[in-house]
């Protein structure tokens, strides 16, 4: 039975979903402007954030919130602050391609308690709870249980637009393609993220995300069995915005080649 956090949580995504697939249906009518290069923001993007924001600090006025579109705010309560990224996946929801989603993440004492992922263009919602398991759409989610990387197919991110290191990335997908099944860049953090803790993808990777990015994610492979750390010993993912998930089998041997350069 899902907590009353959780429960709040679950109806600002839904609420803004209803509001992004909206948007999402008129994409090439958009008002977007240029918030860096290849890094656009939309007032759908916005709006959404706004719904969200509304419904979460309504609910827990005290609570503090870090937001991709509007920042970091403090609260009353300084244990306790949601993190949420209003759109994970603005490229992909611009140019018409159905895979973007909400993330919200809800941290007490520096750690994630509480999780939503909504694919609000294909209706799937993916939730977690710490000790209480990994849902989509009220299923169980468990990561997948491949042993052997040439049977398991891995997720990142490719930087762009000068933005991250791509040479590491590149390095990685050379050492990494030939051994597996093979690697996607779909374009969303926190969707790689919570494929693999419902077994679709075995294995995810990347630097330079932010924590709104991920926060949810990490969560929902950690309760769905899969292991979550930081590329490099020692790093917080949460922080550091380097990590690696993975299934309990390959994550030894992705990890190895991963941190091979680091």
């Amino acid at each position: 039975m899902a907590s009353a956090n959780l429960n709040v949580m679950i109806k600002a995504a839904r609420k803004a979903g209803r509001s992004l697939v909206k948007d999402f249906r008129e994409v090439e009518n958009l008002q977007v402007s240029v918030k860096g290069a290849g890094d656009f923001v939309s007032k759908a993007d916005q709006e959404a954030e706004r719904i969200i924001k509304d419904e979460l600090r309504g609910a827990r006025p005290n609570y503090g919130w870090l937001g991709e579109e509007t920042g970091e705010e403090a609260g009353e309560d300084p244990t306790r602050r949601w993190i949420v990224d209003p759109l994970d996946g603005t490229t992909n929801f611009l140019h018409g391609l159905p895979h973007w989603a909400i993330s919200i993440a809800l941290e007490h004492k520096k750690e994630i308690v509480a999780a939503v992922i909504f694919d609000a263009a294909k209706d799937e919602l993916f939730v977690a709870e710490k000790g209480g398991g990994a849902f989509m759409n009220d299923q169980r989610m468990r990561v997948s249980g491949r042993r052997r990387l040439d049977e398991s197919l891995f997720a990142t991110g490719i930087p762009f637009a000068g933005r991250g290191p791509l040479p590491a990335a590149l390095q990685d997908l050379a050492r990494l393609m030939p051994l597996t099944a093979g690697v996607r860049r779909m374009g969303s953090a926190a969707l790689d993220l919570a494929y693999v803790a419902a077994g679709r993808y075995d294995g995810y990777w990347e630097r330079g995300n932010k924590p709104w990015d991920v926060a949810a994610g990490i969560l929902l492979v950690r309760e769905a069995g899969g292991f979550v750390e930081g590329i490099r010993d020692g790093d917080d993912p949460l922080e550091s915005g380097r990590l690696i998930a993975a299934n309990t089998q390959v994550f030894e041997p992705l990890a190895k080649i991963i941190r091979s350069r680091d």
